[in-house]
Formats: structure tokens, sequence, C-alpha cells
């Protein structure tokens, strides 16, 4: 029967299966892939002249300057799955979740959903999609692969998020005060109509999102062959639970909303000042503003203390690998950008050099994208890491007389790529859903494989569409 039921499924979904049993069997847990990262670099900074003291130095610096960004996701995952957890929320997430009638339909629900809501805000997708994911597990109508709706409620983060409001390089070309010195002097200001809002952006992220759901479709096991979360152990079901009954008089403060009412009314005072000062998008995708909102929003809709601390003590267990992995992350960023090599260049700028000098105007796109890609894997940074880039990539975009706002979408599409199978991104997710690395990889692999040549292309082609405009200053 099993190997029947193999058959029915298509071509691309046989191949998803087989890249999931490969990787299930031989892909590491998320915090070998990121021990074997910090060796890899370590020892190819120390080739190329790097003294194992600076290598070491550089490790132990980075380690903990993450730890800020470290927080603000374990907190992604602990407010979503308070706010997620609070009755109503879980009622409105479940009347979302009615809307699929097949298994299939459901994954490919998940991702368009996802993708849509990352152009908004890349945490909110993570958050959002994988509650999302879970309510769609509890239908006992439903037969649906968890693993392909897992990918698919990750495809915000491997595909389009970049292209989004929350770009944080987009961001920060059009805001001059938040430019590092000496960049706005080489890109002047770029506003969203020449970075985000660009016609060939719009071109470019339609085609993600259409592409990454017909590979999402054609991947997704029919039912006789899908995986469900009870095949999981540890898959994580999210219930708003009943509270139970207080059982001594010191318990009284934890069963009233009195405290929920007094520590609401000083949070959202400070999320209506925040949000009255800025704009609503730039406000949101402020991930610190992001973060507060939901928890807010989690405390005050659970209305007792006590039962927004239960949902709190259910979700921490899930940010286990964004505690323990994230700070090796930025200890790689660091080797990269800092170990200096015996000539006194890193390997951040050998990679960078490398790129610019074998690129010219038509092929800056195509080579830039690669080299983005290629650097975005071992530096996963969200869009940080263009702070670092910028100077001597837009430099090199002047001097080849690139369109500077399309070299900062070059960028944003080629750093999703590996996204799509870098564990980085994958974590808090993966503790909101209670699955490995392992267990999605397979499935976005293969929308990788089909997205490195839809995005290079896609760049290459769209930018030559494009005219260079000289910087225009503040």
């Amino acid at each position: 029967m099993a190997s029947t039921a193999v058959v029915q499924d298509g071509w691309m979904a046989r191949a998803a299966l087989r890249s999931a049993a490969w990787a299930e069997k031989w892909f590491p847990d998320a915090y070998v892939f990121a021990v074997l990262g910090v060796v890899i670099v370590a020892v190819t900074a120390i080739g190329f002249g790097a003294t194992p003291q600076a290598t070491a130095e550089s490790f132990g610096n980075g380690f903990w300057s993450l730890i800020p960004f470290t927080m603000q996701m374990a907190f992604v995952v602990i407010g979503g799955y308070a706010l997620a957890t609070a009755p109503i929320v879980a009622r409105f997430i479940d009347f979302l979740a009615r809307a699929p009638k097949t298994g299939r339909g459901a994954v490919v629900y998940v991702g368009l959903v996802s993708m849509l809501a990352s152009l908004l805000s890349w945490g909110f997708s993570l958050v959002f999609g994988g509650l999302l994911v879970r309510a769609l597990a509890r239908r006992e109508d439903l037969r649906m692969d968890y693993r392909a709706a897992g990918a698919s409620a990750y495809l915000g983060l491997g595909a389009v998020w970049a292209m989004g409001l929350s770009s944080s390089a987009a961001q920060l070309q059009a805001n001059p005060a938040s430019m590092p010195p000496g960049l706005v002097e080489i890109t002047g200001v770029l506003p969203f109509t020449e970075t985000i809002f660009l016609w060939q952006s719009i071109v470019l992220t339609a085609a993600l999102i259409v592409v990454s759901l017909l590979v999402a479709w054609f991947t997704a096991p029919r039912e006789a062959t899908a995986r469900v979360a009870a095949d999981f152990q540890g898959a994580a079901q999210a219930e708003a639970e009943p509270l139970q009954p207080r059982t001594r008089p010191g318990e009284w403060l934890e069963y009233s909303p009195l405290l929920t009412v007094l520590l609401s009314l000083l949070a959202f005072g400070w999320l209506a000042n925040e949000f009255a000062s800025k704009p609503v998008v730039s406000a949101i995708a402020n991930l610190n503003t992001y973060n507060f909102l939901f928890i807010s929003l989690g405390l005050l809709l659970h209305w007792r203390p006590r039962s927004f601390l239960n949902a709190v003590a259910k979700a921490v267990p899930s940010t286990t690998g964004v505690l323990i992995q994230f700070p090796l992350y930025g200890g790689i960023a660091m080797i990269l950008t800092h170990a200096a090599g015996a000539d006194g260049e890193t390997l951040a700028h050998r990679l960078s050099t490398v790129f610019v000098h074998i690129a010219s105007t038509d092929t800056f796109a195509l080579v830039m994208g690669v080299y983005s890609a290629v650097l975005g894997f071992f530096v996963p940074s969200g869009g940080g890491k263009w702070i670092i880039e910028a100077p001597y990539v837009m430099q090199a975009a002047n001097e080849l007389q690139a369109h500077l706002g399309w070299a900062v979408q070059v960028y944003n599409a080629a750093e999703a790529l590996p996204n799509l199978i870098n564990p980085f991104w994958m974590l808090p997710l993966l503790g909101v859903l209670g699955l490995k690395a392992r267990d999605i990889v397979g499935f976005t692999f293969i929308q990788l494989l089909v997205h490195i040549p839809l995005v290079l292309g896609l760049l290459w082609l769209l930018g030559m569409t494009l005219e260079y405009v000289p910087p225009v200053m503040p």
C-alpha cells in the first residue's frame, strides 16, 4: 500500500519526499550546523593568514554581539505563543483555519499567508504562519502533511520578506539619520520609490510568490503519504486551556485582573505614543515595538496574570535553539568581518573583492546577487550586515554606474535564498511547531533549487531595464 501511495504523488512531491528522507537521516541538528559553521570560517580565516589569537578573539567578541537580537527572537516566540493561547485569539486562528478543504490546499494557503504577512513584518510572518499550521493540524477532517505546511510557513523568510516594508536595507537607505558615517556620501538618500516600490521590485516579488506557491502545491504529499502532526514527537499543539481555580489566599493578585489593567495602561500608553509619533509601517517594523505589542496584547487578552504566566512557561522551552545557537552565529559574523589575514583583509572583504572585480555594468546585479547569497549563508543577519557591506558594494555600483536602488533590491532578494536551508531563521518557527530543521528542510531545499535561477535571472533581466541615477544628497 505504501509503495502504491508514493506513485500517486507527482515527481516534485516524490523529489521532496526523497529530499526530506535524506535530510531526516543526514541533516544535523541546527546546533551542530552552527558549530560546523564556526569551525569552517575559523579555519578559513587562519588559512588566509589570520592569527589563531585574532580568530579566537573575534569569535569570543562576536559570541555576545547578537544577545539583544537573541532575546528579541526569543520574545517573538514567547509573545506569539502567549497571544495565540489567549482564548479569543485562538478562536480567530481556528476560524481562519477552516478555509482550506484539502491537505495540499492547506499547505498552499499557509504559504500565501506567510509570504503576504512577511511583506509587512518578517517576525509576524514567523509567528502567525506557525500558529496557523498548528490550528490546521488540529482539524480532524484534514490530513495535511505537517512538514510541508511548516516549510510553507517559512516561505515568508525564505522568499520575499526583504522585498517588503520590513527590509532593513531599504529602511536604512530611506532614512539618512540612521546611516553610518560615510554611507550617505556614497549612496545619497534612496526612498522606497527607488527600492521596494520600483515596478521591477513588484514584478520580482509577485513572481516569487506565484512560483513559491506552485512549488508548495506540487511538492506537498497527497493524503495517503502525508505525515500529520501526531507523527512527530513534541509537535506543539497550542490550545487555550481553562485556568485552574486558585487554592490559597496568597494567589489573589495572580487571579485578579487588577495588575493586568494597571500594567496595560502603561504598556498601551507607550504604544499609542510610538504609533502616533511614527508612520505605522516604521513602528511595526521595529522588532522591539513588535514584540512589546504582542506581549502587551497577550497579557491583556489572558486577563489574569496566572493565565498569562502559564502561557509564557509553556513557550519558553521552544526558545532553546534560539538561546544557545544565535551566539554562535554572532561569532561567525565577527570572524568574517574582523579577523584580518596576513594582508590586513577580512574574509568578508575578500568575498566582496572577488565578486566586484569580476562584475561589469551589465552583470553587476547577477554577480552581486551571488555574493549576497553566499555571504548571507554564513552571516544570516536579516539585513543588518548591509551596514558593513553597503559602503564598498554601493561604491562599486557607482563606479560601474549600476542603479543604486536596484542594488539594494538585489541584496534583498538574494539574501533570502540561503534562508531556505539555513537553520538560523528556522529556529523560532521550529520552536513554535515542535519540529527539527531536518523535518522541513527537504521541502525548502526544493524551493531553493527553483528560486536560485528564478531570482538571479530576474535580477539580471529586470536590472537591464534601469539606468544609473547619481546619488541624491539629503
